[in-house]
């Protein structure tokens, strides 16, 4: 004779979630750093499984769908419950990684010789633009490059 399976709501599995997961935050401070080459590894080997996952047909409704489903309301709600909180400390942390990440890009910056500007308006200030889209447009390819 057929049976339903038995199942705790929504709400009830929601609340064990909040209760006990926190209390996991050791193993996962142990874990997850100890997890990095791993990562890495299966990731960059996951590059073709990436490009036809964003690649299938519907994607893009998929994406959308996922956005809207949501929502601006949990948006604004997880920055102001977590986000604000988080963003501080988490600016803090990623300092070494800026620095490094901008370095090429300022170096690009402090290289490149631009003419004086013109007056207000004048194409010539268009073209100081130009050259410094272009430059940083080259460099970010060849970091691209580099890392791929």
């Amino acid at each position: 004779m057929p049976r339903r399976i038995t199942v705790k709501s929504a709400a009830e599995i929601a609340q064990k979630w909040a209760d006990v997961t926190p209390a996991r935050a050791s193993y996962y401070e142990a874990e997850a750093p100890a997890a990095a080459a791993e990562w890495e590894a299966n990731t960059v080997a996951a590059g073709g499984t990436y490009k036809a996952g964003i690649s299938v047909a519907g994607i893009e409704k998929r994406f959308v769908g996922g956005v809207k489903r949501a929502g601006a309301e949990k948006f604004g709600r997880k920055v102001r419950d977590v986000g604000v909180a988080r963003y501080a400390p988490g600016v803090a942390a990623a300092q070494a990684d800026m620095a490094k990440g901008v370095a090429d890009y300022v170096g690009v910056l402090e290289g490149l010789e631009i003419p004086d500007r013109g007056p207000r308006g004048s194409p010539a200030n268009y073209a100081i633009v130009q050259k410094v889209g272009d430059a940083l447009h080259k460099k970010r390819l060849a970091v691209l490059a580099a890392t791929s």
